[in-house]
């Protein structure tokens, strides 16, 4: 009687699909739609910057260097070399590690993303905590009171706010926060990484459309779970309300949860490159900016597919994580 009966079929496709040796040939699909991904996300990175219009030797050296200056550099960088050689250069360095040396910065590429990944990553983990810990208990909370039809003043407030909050791009969030704590209550430090507080508006910034997203989803999914045969009987039970939304709802809300989380984590590290430079964050997000505004080859094309790659990489493992939890979020591809 403890178990809750939606559950079960969850166990069940597990068992089977374990058994039909459905995981072996999801993971290898799954696998070879990430080095495909990747590789395309290298082509796209490689190219990119050679459209960009611009002499990237000339703006590191300086324009009154002389003609043999610019020339040596070019041929040290390799840029002049036919554009197929510098692809497979390229392709290359990142296969072994050693990218090049920024243009700019005059030091290893790899040290400029040793030195400024972790920030961008603690910010990105720091913001996807707050959002889950925010989220899945708002949108529960939202669909119990709302759940029949019942206070529909209260679901059409929150629907037009969470709305509204969604759809504001995460910079716009940043620019507000900072006129709103660095011009107008001046109680939060607005850039660098100085300390904990220097954490706040940041994260607020990056997590207050996740919130809002997210909490929407786990309400609607929540009213579905809240009307079900297994929840009823449990109230008919008087089973506590705090075991019953713990034991039998949440359980049930896991998948699209995870899959949203997931989703809004490779959003979230994309998303730190503009309210890093809103915040002066001394993360990867600011160099990108500058590394392609400057024409820095090396920095600008790894960044790209750092970013890409990581991205590439949260999806691939929510992929996973999903097929252990329930196959039958896969069941279509088996």
């Amino acid at each position: 009687m403890t178990a809750a009966p939606a559950v079960t079929p969850a166990v069940r496709a597990r068992t089977s699909w374990f058994a039909r040796g459905g995981w072996p040939s999801f993971l290898a699909r799954r696998l070879g739609v990430f080095a495909l991904s990747l590789w395309g996300l290298v082509t796209a990175a490689f190219l990119m910057l050679q459209l960009i219009p611009g002499d990237p030797v000339r703006m590191a050296v300086g324009l009154n260097a002389s003609v043999e200056v610019v020339e040596a550099m070019r041929a040290h960088l390799g840029l002049d070399l036919p554009l197929w050689e510098q692809y497979t250069r390229f392709i290359g360095g990142l296969l072994t590690g050693n990218p090049g040396d920024s243009i700019k910065l005059h030091i290893p590429v790899v040290q400029v993303i040793a030195d400024r990944l972790p920030a961008t990553l603690e910010l990105a983990l720091l913001t996807i905590v707050v959002v889950l810990l925010l989220a899945v208990p708002i949108g529960i909370a939202f669909a119990a009171l709302t759940r029949g039809g019942r206070r529909r003043g209260v679901e059409i407030g929150y629907t037009a706010t969470s709305g509204i909050f969604a759809v504001i791009p995460e910079f716009l969030f940043g620019v507000g926060l900072v006129y709103l704590f660095a011009v107008t209550v001046p109680v939060l430090p607005v850039a660098g990484r100085t300390g904990p507080e220097s954490y706040i508006l940041p994260v607020a910034a990056l997590a207050l459309g996740g919130i809002a997203s997210l909490s929407r989803i786990v309400r609607a999914e929540a009213l579905g779970v809240l009307d079900a045969d297994y929840i009823r009987t449990a109230r008919a039970k008087r089973m506590p309300t705090a075991l019953l939304y713990l034991r039998h709802a949440l359980p049930n809300l896991l998948t699209p949860t995870l899959t949203m989380a997931g989703l809004m984590l490779g959003s979230l590290i994309a998303g730190t490159v503009l309210v890093e430079s809103i915040f002066a964050w001394p993360g990867l997000g600011q160099t990108l900016v500058s590394s392609i505004t400057g024409k820095d080859y090396p920095l600008a094309q790894t960044l790209v597919v750092v970013y890409g790659g990581m991205v590439l990489l949260v999806n691939l493992i929510v992929d996973i994580v999903l097929a252990l939890v329930d196959p039958r979020s896969t069941i279509k591809e088996v």
